[in-house]
């Protein structure tokens, strides 16, 4: 027999509805982040900035802001309560802005560095030391502040094969919020947007590739991350013959940061071998994942013929199977003896 098997909880490949996780917040601070930082007291927008399009020698399409840089850095302090001494050192030590010169010499900054200023200031409010916030910080015209602008960042610089920008935007949706709406509001949804434009013929499957394989990178550095184990072992695997494998890092991840040992044997896993490492292991659940209904069902027919020696719980989910909701998946195992 099988063991406890709960019915088809889920793994989406794309797409999970992921359980809770604290957001991690940094607490470290150097001198910089505390000189004089005044909360500016009006509305901070997101500055919509016109753009000309040029095709690079790269073949990558590069915007130019058309808004000329009009404010001198008494100008910009005032706009954004930082000091203009924290401003130089930022612009000298970490690069995130770029003034023009008058003839005189004189800076001249524009809107889009005061939207860069203040997304560092909300980031050092947040714990980030500066050097931290100016690693995060993309370069380009654009600064993105909610889900939604991460999102849409992501999808623009995958239509671009901006590689850098891509990393930076997935690595800020990571850092900025808790798993869970990293996963449900920013990358599963943004993937989800990809593949859509390359089913119509707009993204190619080079471009494609491409947000896949790094937000796949950006899963497994989660995933190796040291925890303590405190809920037992868990053997991650997709079914045979599936290759979608997004949705299954993203549940080992959220495993891996309840406390679960998580054994993840990625894409297409022979059947017997995933039965057989987690007999080895003596693990508490084996969680199979299947985004179509021939993996779903070729899956099925191995569970009903099994024999295993030892009684995990066995997890089936996935776009092939009932239930999509891997809230309710990490409950349950959740709930299961260590």
């Amino acid at each position: 027999m099988c063991g406890d098997r709960l019915e088809d909880a889920a793994v989406d490949p794309l797409g999970d509805t992921l359980g809770p996780r604290t957001r991690m917040r940094r607490i470290g601070r150097d001198a910089l982040a505390d000189e004089g930082l005044q909360a500016t007291r009006r509305q901070v927008e997101r500055i919509p900035l016109r753009h000309v399009f040029q095709r690079s020698v790269k073949g990558q399409i590069a915007a130019q802001s058309l808004v000329i840089p009009s404010l001198n850095i008494a100008a910009l302090t005032r706009r954004t309560g930082v000091p203009s001494d924290t401003i130089r050192k930022w612009e000298q030590r970490y690069g995130v802005l770029h003034p023009e010169r008058t003839p005189g010499g004189q800076r001249r900054y524009s809107e889009l560095d005061v939207a860069r200023v203040e997304w560092l200031k909300e980031r050092i409010h947040e714990g980030y030391r500066i050097g931290e916030a100016a690693a995060l910080l993309c370069p380009g015209d654009q600064v993105a502040r909610t889900v939604d602008e991460l999102r849409k960042g992501i999808v623009t610089a995958t239509i671009a094969s901006d590689v850098d920008a891509l990393g930076q935007l997935v690595e800020q949706a990571l850092a900025r919020s808790t798993l869970e709406e990293s996963f449900l509001r920013v990358l599963e949804p943004a993937l989800v947007e990809v593949g859509e434009r390359w089913a119509a013929g707009s993204v190619s499957v080079a471009q494609e590739h491409l947000a896949s394989s790094i937000v796949r990178a950006a899963l497994q550095k989660l995933l190796s991350d040291q925890r303590a184990d405190v809920r037992g072992t868990a053997v991650l695997a997709c079914a045979p013959g599936e290759r979608h494998e997004i949705g299954l890092l993203m549940l080992a991840v959220l495993l891996r940061s309840d406390g679960w040992q998580v054994a993840y044997l990625g894409a297409d896993t022979p059947f017997i071998d995933a039965v057989a490492l987690a007999e080895r292991l003596d693990a508490t659940a084996l969680c199979f994942s299947a985004a179509s209904n021939e993996t779903a069902q070729a899956l099925g027919r191995e569970l009903a013929t099994a024999s295993l020696r030892r009684s995990p719980a066995v997890l089936v989910g996935g776009r092939g199977t009932k239930l999509t909701d891997v809230r309710e998946a990490v409950a349950r195992l959740r709930m299961l003896p260590a």
